[in-house]
């Protein structure tokens, strides 16, 4: 697990980045700015559990495509659920709080992401261990509204204009951040590639 030091503003982008790829890097650093984060744990997964892990790279090899791609030097490549053998992000929150007192967190996600957040194990406990930065995804700018989490969660909407203190808040608090948007995406990057 990264080192942080208390009072720094830390974001935590999870995924199994099968392949880490441009959009994945515009994202973070999308994230880094306006989230005016200190940090960023790019946090590669074992793998997702709703997903097949018949196609699913080495995970030493997904770690280094991330650490090649996420070159700004606030970005922490780290794999340390699988050190810790956690399954789900529910429980790598809670490593992450329990073992950095005084840090404050802000979980990051894809707006592609949040459609199907409700199928997630633990999706509540998630919403209310950490804030939440939904980043903008092709194709899902209007859709997020009418997800489960974004309806359930309504009232802890904040206003995008306050995220760079949504790491401050206390949880249950979400915002939706509006920028650059990239198509790119590890699915069809393999299926291109077989």
């Amino acid at each position: 697990m990264p080192h942080a030091m208390k009072g720094m503003q830390v974001g935590l982008f999870g995924g199994s980045f099968n392949p880490p790829h441009a959009g994945h890097a515009l994202v973070a650093e999308i994230a880094l700015r306006r989230l005016a984060l200190d940090q960023l744990w790019w946090m590669v997964t074992p793998g997702n559990p709703l997903k097949s892990t018949r196609e699913l790279a080495s995970l030493a090899e997904r770690i280094r495509l991330s650490e090649k791609i996420a070159t700004n030097p606030r970005i922490k490549v780290t794999a340390f659920e699988a050190a810790h053998h956690v399954r789900y992000t529910a429980d790598a929150l809670a490593l992450v709080k329990a073992r950095n007192p005084g840090v404050d967190f802000v979980w990051i996600m894809g707006a592609d992401s949040l459609r199907d957040f409700h199928r997630w194990q633990r999706w509540r406990q998630i919403m209310l261990t950490f804030p939440i930065a939904v980043i903008d995804r092709p194709g899902a700018t209007l859709s997020f509204l009418s997800s489960v989490a974004a309806k359930t969660f309504d009232y802890a909407r904040v206003d995008e204009r306050d995220a760079p203190s949504l790491a401050h808040m206390r949880a249950p608090a979400w915002t939706f951040i509006h920028g650059p948007r990239s198509s790119l995406s590890s699915t069809a990057i393999r299926q291109a590639g077989t």
